[in-house]
């Protein structure tokens, strides 16, 4: 990484992480308010009718750039708003424009899912399940059942999760650094010469494991499946490839059933032109995304995510501890 690459990383996550803290150590009052609603934790639609086109625009942005960048939308979606001052968008308008992000990568991976599903198919028809296109879908299927049942199990066992210490700055900050040195790792010791046409259904198991890390905030679900390839020696950009669709069971099934809690509420007309702009943009950037990742890695490593995640939550953690001295 070049010294004006690490000054503007450095630099950004810095601006990043002195206004999350400002505006959580003094309470000051948010543009964006944020009101308490049954089982949707923080933020329904009545705070994203607050939410302007420019803001919906962004906010689209950061969702469809960093769901599939390995550095945590989760993680970011919290933290570029409040910092801008808006506030926490809410689960409800995330959850929406998050559809934008599951619609880019059907988009983006249709042939190869069509591709996958008729050799799935034919695989069962003549018994011979030596595909690739089979393996790819047991992969997927088995890849995805981790990232379920820890979900399910998270909900029960974590009362009030969107509001628990479990998805607090501190945690964010703590799984960014743990998973920015885990891709160092990863870039270290893998050999990074498998190619896609070598996956195997058990690399949809390794890698689906680690997709279920992803529950804790700050880790990344792209992230953490691509450190997993990396580790079993995939190409980075074989690796990111499968990351992408191993995960759309997952982020499918994510968005719909936070979507069904959007239902079940009142959506204003106000509310209604601002979550078109925020899906039809985090669709947007979402493709551009995947498409600039994939290509990417073909010739470059992760390096540049590494330092990335370690700066942004070193620097959260050192500004929370001044913060609190304060």
């Amino acid at each position: 990484m070049s010294p004006r690459q690490l000054n503007f990383l450095s630099a950004f996550s810095l601006s990043v992480a002195i206004a999350i803290v400002y505006h959580q150590a003094w309470g000051i009052a948010l543009a964006l308010p944020v009101l308490p609603s049954e089982g949707m934790g923080t933020g329904t639609m009545a705070a994203s009718a607050s939410i302007n086109l420019f803001q919906a625009f962004i906010l689209g942005f950061i969702q469809g750039a960093t769901e599939f960048l390995p550095i945590s939308s989760t993680a970011h979606l919290k933290a570029v708003p409040m910092a801008l001052g808006w506030g926490d968008p809410g689960v409800a308008f995330t959850a929406i424009i998050q559809l934008g992000s599951i619609a880019a990568v059907l988009w983006y991976f249709w042939g190869d899912l069509t591709a996958i599903t008729k050799g799935i198919i034919k695989a069962i028809q003549t018994r011979q399940y030596d595909s690739l296109e089979f393996k790819l879908g047991l992969g997927i299927g088995l890849g995805t059942i981790p990232i379920v049942f820890f979900g399910l199990l998270m909900k029960v066992l974590v009362p009030d999760l969107d509001n628990s210490p479990f998805r607090s700055l501190p945690t964010i900050a703590i799984a960014s650094i743990v998973m920015a040195l885990l891709l160092a790792l990863a870039e270290k010791l893998g050999t990074h010469r498998r190619p896609f046409e070598k996956l195997r259904w058990q690399d949809g198991l390794v890698m689906g494991i680690a997709q279920a890390l992803a529950l804790v905030p700050g880790v990344s679900r792209s992230g953490s499946t691509l450190t997993a390839g990396l580790f079993i020696n995939l190409e980075r950009a074989a690796a990111a490839r499968f990351s992408f669709l191993l995960g759309i069971p997952a982020i499918t099934i994510a968005g719909l059933v936070e979507l069904k809690g959007v239902m079940d509420q009142h959506l204003g007309n106000d509310a209604i032109l601002p979550l078109v702009v925020g899906t039809i943009s985090s669709a947007i950037f979402s493709y551009l995304a995947i498409a600039w990742l994939i290509k990417f890695l073909q010739k470059r490593s992760t390096w540049i995510f590494v330092w990335y995640r370690l700066i942004f939550g070193i620097v959260i953690l050192l500004t929370l501890a001044m913060g609190t001295r304060a």
